[in-house]
């Protein structure tokens, strides 16, 4: 398979993620950490890659949790910053035949995310590359702080498209997938954001070709829930596979986050698209069994690693590049 377009990433570099802390509330369940932003942030911390998370929380009481949790874990929170006014986030969380419907509030700390603050965090590291997604961005306060380290990205910006009503725009989130190198959505949200006259597979693989095109992006990954995901290359060839068998799913809240990790990871590594999609699916699907996105066994994705590097961290290069 041709490579994929990655040159210009650093491998001794760190990225920054950049998003949402808050916990999500489940129903008749736990209160659990997450949030796109800090699950992959932990994912990528749990495979090696030491990320610096960009975020908000209050002076709260789940602030200090948050806190507490992810220096307990070895994260670095020197970009973590905390609001005297706002709270922070918390999600409630509704699971229906094993997937998750949101009810997201408003006016949480990380939409107050400072640009100042955020640009001293980063400025002491070399970024390999930024990862954003699109809820974090539904304030004006939190997209400035964004827009000042998107110069650090030098253009290798990664964005995790979340859509949730009724926190986006379409034209804002066509704007931010403009200035980005690699991205991911899922099907619904491919059908929110463009054309998809076939919904068939074959047709919904070539709307994503033709969105993938139109935005100029070097990668598109494309997550299909139970029917697995697709990684779309610049070159016109794609990897298509289906979602790797659960023994018994807890829940599906993160299996995305986990698929972006890992392609992370293989954009790093240098590794191809069919080995990256594979060991992303397969990590994926381990989360499923999980309750909630993350776990703090540090054996659950030391056994990956280990597979994985036994199996050679390089295959053919993921490079190429602007």
């Amino acid at each position: 398979m041709n490579e994929l377009k990655t040159d210009g990433v650093p491998p001794s570099g760190r990225p920054v993620v950049f998003g949402e802390v808050l916990f999500d509330d489940f129903e008749d369940g736990p209160t659990v950490i997450g949030g796109a932003a800090f699950n992959l942030a932990w994912n990528l911390e749990s495979i090696g890659l030491g990320p610096l998370l960009v975020s908000r929380v209050g002076r709260d009481e789940l602030g200090d949790r948050a806190l507490e949790i992810m220096g307990s874990y070895g994260m670095d929170v020197s970009g973590i910053q905390a609001d005297e006014e706002l709270p922070t986030g918390t999600v409630s969380v509704k699971v229906s035949a094993g997937q998750p419907e949101f009810a997201i509030n408003d006016r949480q700390a990380y939409d107050a995310i400072d640009a100042d603050e955020a640009r001293e965090a980063v400025g002491a590291i070399e970024v390999s590359l930024l990862y954003h997604g699109s809820l974090a961005l539904r304030s004006e306060r939190s997209r400035r702080a964004l827009d000042a380290l998107a110069a650090a990205g030098r253009g290798r910006i990664f964005v995790d498209v979340n859509l949730r009503r009724p926190w986006w725009e379409k034209a804002s989130v066509l704007g931010d997938l403009s200035r980005a190198r690699w991205a991911k959505l899922n099907e619904e949200e491919l059908f929110e954001l463009s054309d998809v006259p076939d919904s068939s597979p074959e047709g919904l693989l070539a709307a994503a070709f033709d969105f993938r095109r139109q935005l100029d992006l070097d990668l598109l990954l494309l997550t299909r829930g139970a029917d697995g995901a697709a990684l779309l290359q610049a070159d016109g060839q794609s990897v298509v596979l289906p979602a790797m068998a659960v023994d018994e799913v807890a829940d599906t809240v993160g299996a995305g986050d986990a698929i972006t990790a890992v392609t992370m990871l293989g954009l790093v590594r240098g590794w191809d698209g069919a080995t990256t999609l594979e060991r992303a699916v397969e990590f994926a699907a381990s989360i499923c069994g999980l309750e909630g996105a993350t776990t703090d066994r540090r054996r659950h994705y030391d056994d990956f690693l280990e597979r994985w590097e036994g199996s050679g961290w390089e295959t053919s290069s993921l490079g190429g590049g602007r």
